[in-house]
């Protein structure tokens, strides 16, 4: 459906032009979503930065979310998976190191840069698709406490499922492609390379439309 992100964020640019002008606040979900969400904030004039959430993966089976953990520590557990099969043990370990990494990863991408505050922004949260939507959900949670004025999941493609779990928490629900059989983000993009910490680290350094 997809050539690359950068076909998926163009696409998803048309389809929010109604904000292009009036400044939203583009919060990509790290890594993938942050080449995205650059080309979405430039497309519709608006601002960058990432809302920092983790899966929490399954054991044996990391792909697999069981939910999803804020930088606060909140968990959203995924329907019908959390922690169903996972010790407390390797749970608690599992929150713990992810919790760390968001850490390390805040004080590397907002080495030169302050966090941009949602409060009374329209705000977009862009990721490159959903497949459990757990990270989304806890992206949404997050960013909705710090009370934007308008709040809107901006996602290529999703599960129908999922999508239907995030849209009671957004004001507003952009979604390009609901197949009717979804096995992972990954197949709907005839390229889908990974996203490294230094790519994220470079576009969140670079002035608008200079990356």
């Amino acid at each position: 459906m997809f050539r690359d992100r950068d076909d998926a964020a163009r696409r998803l640019a048309k389809a929010l032009a109604a904000w292009r002008g009036k400044n939203p606040l583009v919060l990509a979900i790290p890594r993938g979503a942050v080449p995205m969400g650059r080309i979405l904030a430039d497309e519709l004039q608006g601002e960058l930065d990432v809302v920092l959430v983790r899966k929490l993966g399954a054991p044996f089976q990391p792909e697999l979310a069981l939910g999803a953990i804020d930088e606060s520590g909140h968990v959203h557990w995924t329907p019908g998976l959390g922690p169903t099969g996972a010790s407390p043990g390797w749970l608690e370990r599992e929150k713990q190191a992810q919790i760390e990494l968001m850490r390390k990863r805040r004080e590397r991408y907002g080495a030169r840069r302050h966090p941009v505050d949602p409060a009374g922004r329209v705000v977009i949260v862009v990721d490159d698709g959903l497949a459990t939507g757990s990270t989304m959900v806890a992206a949404l949670t997050a960013v909705r406490a710090q009370r934007p004025a308008r709040l809107i999941c901006a996602v290529p493609v999703a599960a129908s499922d999922s999508l239907a779990r995030v849209e009671p928490l957004a004001d507003e629900v952009v979604c390009l492609e609901v197949p009717d059989w979804f096995g992972a983000v990954s197949q709907f993009y005839l390229h889908f390379d990974q996203v490294e910490d230094d790519e994220v680290e470079r576009i969140l350094g670079a002035e608008p439309g200079k990356t």
